[in-house]
């Protein structure tokens, strides 16, 4: 049902219709959806009404000491939606495109099995994954901050000893990479540690404020480099064609890339687990070709032309410079408040709208960043005699599990009693 109001007016579809009083599919009206602008990421506002036996239930149908309901409830019959490993192969040879249907249908069903997932599995699910990964992230974390301080200072004896501006880049970005890990280590547990009365709402923008300030220095440094990559070439005065080529140098920057890339295997299979191995991962992967890079162009400037060195050096300090612009951009993207993932925003509108048979309908739904966790909005529609503190049990106990979910920080639910006043928390003019 399209809400009529003189505000941008935004419409959901989930995966399944819903089913109507006598278990027939249920075809919605779309003969006025034409007109409706294209739903925002962050924000959904509904006038979506339950079947008439599921409005029948009261509030202790879905009760707190009975998760499962959620689980088995099924109002709008969504299981039908699933394909079975059979039928996905039968898709999957259906003509050319067969291959991407199955793909689409497959997700399809990751989907559907989410949203009738009790919300306590989603949580106690991600729970049993950070404790099985705990020990794994703590060998990330310290192996990357021995080895990197290691390898530091092999490196930055590499780069002083042959003079070579490629290997230069390499052992600064070695020294960032120490720095970086002893920043995100203290911010982590700093993070932890913040006095919530003077810092409300936690500590978890620490470390997206802090790869922000880190990436901005490292760019800083990797500048510098490449305008002394270009002074020697400008200035350079003829002579020998080839730079003195040093051994020792080269096969400690080799030594370098061989940990870099054990501990890029280590991070790449618990990179989900935890944001700091997921930066690491990324660090180890940029140091991948740096070291690779720099090798190459050292070598080629000792054994080929002078050029070489100095133009790879350039080089490496201009990728590091877009990687870590690319790195802050994402990170402002978090503080300034980016959507949540569709399929989080559809995890969240489905058990909204399944919490109770007290909730009639859903108004506005919106998950965004606040550093690396998300806030969530809700807004339930209640009948207008309902009890305040009826009303207030409800959406205190939706909040509460809604807080529980994965990377969700905080959660705020708000009762309506009707859908046609403009969206909350909008400023207008």
């Amino acid at each position: 049902m399209i809400v009529k109001d003189d505000s941008p007016v935004h419409t959901h579809t989930l995966p399944a219709q819903s089913p109507s009083n006598n278990n027939q599919p249920y075809i919605p009206d779309d003969s006025n959806t034409s007109t409706q602008p294209t739903p925002t990421p962050s924000t959904f506002k509904f006038n979506t009404d339950l079947p008439n036996s599921e409005k029948s239930k009261t509030s202790n149908d879905f009760d707190v000491e009975n998760p499962s309901d959620q689980g088995e409830n099924d109002p709008y019959m969504f299981q039908k939606g699933l394909k079975s490993p059979e039928e996905l192969q039968v898709l999957r040879k259906s003509g050319k495109s067969g291959k991407k249907i199955e793909q689409y249908q497959r997700r399809q069903n990751e989907l559907i099995e989410s949203l009738l997932k009790p919300m306590e599995t989603h949580t106690s699910e991600a729970q049993e994954q950070e404790e099985a990964a705990r020990l794994s992230v703590k060998i990330a974390i310290w192996a990357s901050l021995i080895a990197n301080f290691a390898l530091c200072v092999i490196q930055l004896y590499a780069a002083a000893s042959s003079l070579s501006l490629s290997l230069l880049a390499t052992g600064i970005d070695s020294i960032f990479d120490l720095g970086s890990n002893v920043m995100l280590f203290w911010l982590h547990r700093k993070a932890r540690s913040l006095d919530l009365n003077k810092w409300p709402v936690g500590g978890a923008r620490l470390e997206t404020i802090g790869n922000i300030v880190y990436g901005s220095l490292m760019s800083a440094v990797n500048l510098v480099i490449t305008v002394e990559a270009v002074q020697t070439i400008v200035e350079h005065k003829g002579g020998d064609d080839t730079n003195p080529l040093h051994i020792p140098s080269l096969i400690s920057v080799a030594a370098a890339l061989g940990v870099k890339f054990l501990l890029f295997l280590y991070c790449f299979g618990i990179r989900r687990s935890s944001s700091q191995v997921q930066i690491l991962w990324e660090d180890h992967r940029n140091d991948l070709w740096i070291n690779t890079f720099g090798i190459l162009m050292s070598a080629g400037g000792s054994r080929l032309k002078w050029y070489l060195d100095p133009m790879g050096g350039m080089i490496i300090a201009s990728g590091v410079i877009i990687a870590w612009i690319r790195t802050i951009h994402s990170q402002f993207e978090l503080l300034a408040g980016k959507s949540a993932p569709h399929e989080f925003l559809q995890l969240i509108v489905y058990k909204a709208m399944t919490f109770s048979g007290e909730i009639e309908k859903l108004d506005t739904v919106r998950a965004y960043h606040s550093g690396p966790d998300y806030f969530v909005e809700v807004d339930v529609v209640m009948p207008a005699n309902t009890e305040l503190w009826k009303a207030h049990d409800l959406a205190q106990r939706l909040q509460d599990k809604i807080e529980l979910l994965p990377n969700v920080e905080r959660a705020f639910v708000h009762v309506d009693h009707e859908t046609e006043h403009r969206p909350e928390h909008r400023k207008h003019v």
